[in-house]
């Protein structure tokens, strides 16, 4: 009998590129012979994966922003992964899917009501492509605290995975998951992967030529010894970012298929994941987490707030990205509470059911209707309309990618302030109140230590063109 499971998770993600204006990717150079990056690596790593079988062998998770650009790009392939997933849910009763953030925010430095807005809006999004609940949600850089372990545990989230690192334990067993008990009363189970394994694939190409000399070498020694002898069952999770396996390094999704479907198999593993392992294995041991720690860096969330070692060059400007963008929500927030007043709706539950105008499942008048009780039109609902699309962009901005690099001129924060800017022009539109006086302040002092760009350079840019559009349609 079958004591030893394997289990990889891939996590499959693009941060948003589109143009808040136009709602298009622009064309991006480096992508050639491909318009941009997005279909560059939809060709290189989502398309052969999936052809391949390897979402249906795998633990995965794929970022609504990605899957939403996918689905207008080419449904088929969403299809197909929808339906390798299902066939497990078919066969075991659940799947292999997990669910993640809507934006991937890190969510230890986001306000309560960030988080649970973020967690509505993955688990709708998650619903529309594979038409179930999720049982598990991945964390965007596996970024977690107790209040983001709470926020999933009241929406119906069962489990996560973190990095080994993020546990307060002076032997952690990866070979098993364990309970975190939570301040409400719940408690959630986390997975941790095994450290060695997951950094060797990332980071190590040469680990991952052969899949039958990796399963040989590699992770048949990744057993516990004493828990082999005992009998007792064991898991060895290995999790990487998803499109290592066809983009980051070449003919890994070949790599991919044949260690889930013959490599491991041949030597007696069983293929597993979060969900079916829990069906069989009851979780046994607790423990407790460090607060704001994260899988990419060492110093918790330190890398998406400040100076950090994790990144080399001067990281100071992304203090000032982050105090700009958290002072510019808290003005956003105020508008939109104050606009909402007069209705007796709670805003925030507004804007987490919002993510189902956007996935057109009614209109922002017909969602409007049913949380006032009554019809609502003319320059009120204008109003509001305008206002819940800044509160979208408003959640753009805070997109993990603004801060991982140690560059402002690179697309990812520019484009966070792209998504700002257009935050303060829909405010301007529903309210006549001006907010860009302020947050244009705050940026001077985000400054690019290789070009000299300014933050307020790029907020400029993107009002400047918002501004001539609005004309051009007058």
């Amino acid at each position: 009998m079958t004591r030893h499971f394997v289990c990889v998770h891939g996590h499959f993600y693009q941060p948003p590129r589109e143009d808040p204006l136009t709602g298009k990717i622009p064309a991006e150079a480096g992508a050639a012979p491909y318009q941009n990056w997005n279909e560059r690596i939809y060709a290189e790593c989502y398309r052969p994966n999936a052809e391949l079988g390897n979402f249906e062998r795998i633990s995965f998770n794929i970022g609504p922003t990605l899957h939403s650009w996918m689905r207008g790009y080419n449904p088929e392939i969403c299809r197909l992964i929808a339906t390798q997933e299902r066939s497990n849910v078919t066969r075991h009763g659940v799947g292999n899917a997990m669910a993640q953030v809507y934006n991937h925010t890190i969510l230890p430095l986001a306000t309560r009501q960030d988080k649970e807005t973020q967690v509505a809006w993955g688990i709708a999004d998650f619903v529309e492509s594979f038409g179930r609940r999720p049982q598990g949600m991945w964390l965007p850089e596996t970024a977690a605290d107790l209040e983001t372990l709470s926020v999933l545990a009241e929406q119906g989230i069962e489990f996560t995975i973190l990095a080994p690192w993020q546990a307060k334990a002076d032997r952690l067993d990866p070979t098993e998951p364990y309970r975190v008990a939570l301040p409400n009363g719940k408690s959630i189970t986390v997975f941790f992967y095994h450290r060695e394994l997951s950094t060797g694939i990332s980071f190590n190409p040469s680990l991952t030529t052969n899949a039958d000399a990796f399963a040989t070498a590699e992770l048949r020694n990744s057993f516990s010894p004493e828990k082999t002898q005992s009998g007792l069952a064991q898991l060895v999770m290995i999790a990487s970012d998803g499109e290592l396996y066809g983009h980051h390094q070449q003919f890994r999704d070949r790599f991919l298929a044949h260690l889930m479907n013959g490599a491991s198999t041949g030597l007696g593993m069983g293929i597993t994941y979060p969900g079916l392992w829990l069906k069989t294995n009851p979780v046994r041991q607790t423990v407790e987490i460090h607060e704001r720690s994260s899988w990419s860096c060492h110093h918790g969330v330190l890398r998406w707030m400040g100076e950090c070692a994790c990144t080399p060059g001067d990281g100071r400007w992304k203090i000032f990205l982050r105090k700009a963008l958290n002072q510019l929500a808290e003005q956003l927030d105020a508008l939109y509470v104050e606009a909402l007043r007069p209705l007796a709706i709670d805003p925030w539950k507004l804007r987490n059911n919002y993510i189902y105008v956007v996935l057109q499942k009614l209109s922002a008048a017909d969602l409007l209707g049913e949380m006032a009780g009554r019809r609502i039109d003319g320059d009120l609902l204008e109003r509001i309309r305008l206002l819940l699309l800044a509160q979208w962009e408003r959640q753009r901005m805070f997109t993990s990618c603004g801060w991982f690099f140690d560059d402002f001129s690179r697309i990812e924060p520019r484009n966070n302030v792209a998504y700002a800017a257009q935050a303060v022009r829909l405010a301007r539109l529903a309210t006549g109140v001006n907010l860009a006086p302020r947050v244009r302040e705050d940026l001077k002092y985000v400054i690019s230590h290789t070009s000299g760009l300014r933050g307020d350079m790029v907020f400029d840019r993107q009002i400047n063109s918002a501004d001539r559009l609005d004309l051009s349609r007058k």
